[in-house]
């Protein structure tokens, strides 16, 4: 007599379901931020099927789990938890959003910063095979030191003078972030997770972060701030690392954190000294928008930044200068190209001096093109390409 299931359609498939945990399907929704119609059309499933399995009706299958884990920006074996991990950031929280600590981090925030960690852990291993020795002037002051002192030393490290000439503030920057880079630092700049460029960073949720690290210090910066806000961030990272402390920072005006309230101090003293600054300002008798476009060539940096200045001396109120700030951010959304050299970005993304030493690396043999590309989001067999852009 035949087996039982010779009798089934042909051909018979079993269908293996995923046991997952609905309310972690839900928490892993509402984490991320998304809607169920949101995930539903990522993981090209019925929003109404998606709703029956949170509400614990129905199981997804295997292969439909895995989607909705990708979908979700979710490890797979979260959905299978019966409560949510903790998840902690990595980096001391010095931000604040008015006044009061910054909320629970977003997936975005907490899968920039563990790119930025998985980097800088690579580097530091390439530096200890090379025998690098620690940069000095990491943690070279303390919080309590003068942010005057502080400022004037990275000036002097940096190689930057005060006076230099009459320039633009982006060359301004680009070369305060070329010396960072020259002395070690890894500055990275992006404004989405990895390549995703519909995972877009949030300014106001953090504007950069700085992790300290004698051997391979690392600033990260936000850029889908404004450029001009940008480099006053770049400049309150950089006081990060000359103090030793990491964090993720907003660097908001009024924040009143130590260490924040100190990094801004130096950023502002860097950026415009206070004495000269008064001076000028009380010298002027016009407009203010004359004054700030006269001090923007004064000093080499933007209107943005003069008016943080003038906020932080109490030259102007925090509506003022909140005003102005929103009128910068608008313009700069609406100029911002979707387009540019993906090379060149990549470059910026992973810091310059980071991928010229991955790039090297993965060239010599010395690394598999396959763990390059991995570091660097670039395709494995353009490595060579990308090797060309960084003229190596």
């Amino acid at each position: 007599m035949p087996p039982a299931f010779s009798k089934l359609p042909y051909p018979f498939r079993m269908v293996t379901r995923a046991l997952i945990n609905p309310s972690q399907l839900r928490w892993a929704r509402v984490r991320l931020g998304a809607t169920i119609d949101e995930v539903a059309h990522r993981a090209g499933v019925k929003p109404e099927q998606l709703s029956l399995w949170e509400q614990n009706e129905g199981r997804p299958t295997f292969r439909q789990a895995q989607t909705l884990a990708q979908s979700l920006h979710t490890p797979f074996g979260y959905l299978f938890l019966a409560t949510p991990p903790a998840e902690i950031l990595p980096l001391p929280d010095l931000r604040t959003v008015a006044g009061a600590s910054a909320p629970q981090p977003s997936v975005n925030l907490l899968e920039t910063i563990r790119i930025a960690l998985q980097r800088q852990e690579w580097f530091l291993e390439y530096l200890k095979d090379y025998e690098h020795e620690a940069l000095p002037f990491v943690g070279r002051f303390s919080i309590e030191a003068d942010p005057r002192v502080v400022a004037a030393d990275i000036r002097s490290t940096l190689d930057i003078d005060l006076e230099h000439g009459q320039r633009t503030w982006e060359v301004y920057a680009r070369e305060l972030i070329d010396a960072a880079e020259r002395v070690g630092i890894l500055v990275m700049r992006s404004g989405i997770v990895g390549n995703n460029t519909h995972r877009k960073l949030d300014v106001g949720e953090f504007r950069g972060f700085a992790i300290s690290d004698p051997l391979a210090p690392v600033i990260f910066i936000n850029s889908a701030d404004a450029p001009a806000a940008r480099l006053f961030t770049f400049v309150h990272e950089l006081a990060h690392i000359w103090v030793g402390t990491s964090g993720i920072s907003n660097s908001t005006p009024g924040n009143g954190k130590h260490a924040e309230v100190f990094c801004n101090a130096v950023a502002g003293e860097f950026l415009v000294p206070r004495d000269m600054f008064l001076k000028l300002w009380k010298a002027h008798t016009g407009e203010i928008p004359v004054l700030v476009a006269n001090l923007s060539r004064q000093f080499h940096v933007s209107g943005l930044v003069i008016m943080r200045r003038a906020l932080d001396l109490g030259l102007i109120n925090r509506d003022t200068y909140s005003d102005y700030y929103l009128t910068t951010l608008a313009n700069f959304r609406q100029k911002e190209s979707n387009g540019g050299n993906f090379y060149r970005t990549a470059g910026a993304k992973n810091s310059l001096r980071f991928a010229q030493a991955v790039v090297t690396e993965a060239l010599s043999g010395r690394l598999l093109l396959r763990d390059a590309g991995r570091l660097l989001g670039v395709q494995p067999d353009k490595i060579r390409e990308f090797a060309g852009q960084l003229d190596i």
